[in-house]
């Protein structure tokens, strides 16, 4: 069989065969979670998130609201020096961000196996 021939094989294939894996992953929520930082994040997502009164007390002084919050659980860098510590039953992660007003601020956030309370939010 002449080269052309196998090179038409091949691309007839490898065509067909990227149809099928289109078509296969198009419908899902699938997720490229490799490195640690996109895990935590992940993780703190999709679990139900709760409120410490601390941390409530801090949103209520309007400088920060629940918007910013969500955008430093998907946009933040967790530091994992200051993080991973057990507290009670969770482990408490140390997320630092940015608000929409480019203000850092820093998210202390308790890990449990059910849910995520964030616990403290300190302004920097």
């Amino acid at each position: 069989m002449k080269f052309v021939h196998r090179f038409a094989y091949y691309l007839l294939g490898l065509i067909m065969g990227s149809f099928v894996v289109a078509a296969i992953f198009s419908g899902k929520d699938t997720r490229c979670n490799y490195f640690p930082n996109a895990r935590v994040l992940n993780d703190l997502r999709t679990k139900p998130f709760y409120y410490s009164e601390q941390a409530s007390q801090v949103l209520a002084e309007k400088w920060i609201d629940t918007t910013d919050i969500k955008n430093c659980l998907k946009y933040g860098d967790v530091d994992f020096d200051k993080s991973n510590i057990a507290v009670g039953n969770g482990k408490l992660y140390v997320i630092e961000g940015k608000t929409v007003k480019n203000q850092e601020v820093i998210l202390n956030v308790i890990n449990y196996s059910e849910k995520a309370v964030l616990d403290k939010i300190i302004k920097r």
